[in-house]
């Protein structure tokens, strides 16, 4: 999934404030609405950067901020929702020791993102049509997860990150933003997973969220 841009009228704000409304408090519902969601950002991958101004300095804002205030270096990096992949070919350049992965539930913007990379013979930035709440990793496979303009989906977010690994959270138009996550149900949320806030404030129109999770492994003990 990407963002539907600046000029979106107040209907789809509406519509996507609700659905990030679901997501983040009813997270059972999510199956009811991923084959919609599917098939609304397939449909629209065509020309998608054109009308949405996806890749401008406006849109990267807000990811850049939450990335100066990444505490460590990132060895492996994911994008959830990474749409064309403007996103996460922004995080491949800030953090060039990284692996980026980009994952989207549109195959039609995965295939637009796959485009993109041209040569890279080491594989260092890779996408892949993936569900965001069903990632194909298994647990503490990343220093790094990033979204952009995206709902969250907290359980897999923690699930997937490594002890003392963080989170951005960015949404380009702040508020206006459809899919947007208000800071307070960020940090709370965030908080019941034992990622704690590093970082929250704004870049140009946009937000931004950063938290660590605790440097501690899943059974509570340091590692090794």
């Amino acid at each position: 999934m990407a963002d539907p841009g600046s000029s979106v009228g107040a209907r789809q704000r509406r519509i996507g404030r609700t659905l990030n409304w679901l997501i983040a408090r009813a997270p059972w519902s999510w199956p009811l609405l991923r084959a919609p969601m599917r098939r609304f950002f397939d449909q629209r991958a065509p020309g998608w950067d054109d009308r949405t101004g996806a890749g401008s300095v406006p849109h990267l804002a807000p990811l850049a901020a939450g990335a100066l205030h990444v505490r460590s270096a990132p060895e492996r990096v994911l994008d959830i929702g990474c749409g064309t992949g403007e996103g996460t070919l922004f995080l491949a350049r800030e953090f060039p020791q990284a692996r980026v992965r980009g994952v989207d539930i549109a195959e039609q913007m995965v295939r637009l993102a796959r485009g993109k990379v041209g040569l890279d013979p080491e594989g260092r930035v890779a996408f892949k049509v993936a569900d965001a709440a069903n990632l194909p990793w298994p647990e503490e496979s990343f220093d790094l997860v990033c979204q952009l303009n995206m709902p969250v989906f907290f359980d897999e977010i923690a699930r997937v990150l490594r002890p003392g690994g963080s989170v951005i959270v960015a949404a380009s138009w702040g508020s206006s933003t459809p899919f947007y996550t208000p800071e307070k149900l960020l940090r709370w949320k965030f908080l019941q997973r034992g990622i704690e806030e590093v970082e929250a404030g704004g870049a140009g129109d946009g937000s931004y969220y950063v938290g660590q999770i605790s440097d501690t492994d899943k059974s509570g003990q340091l590692p090794g």
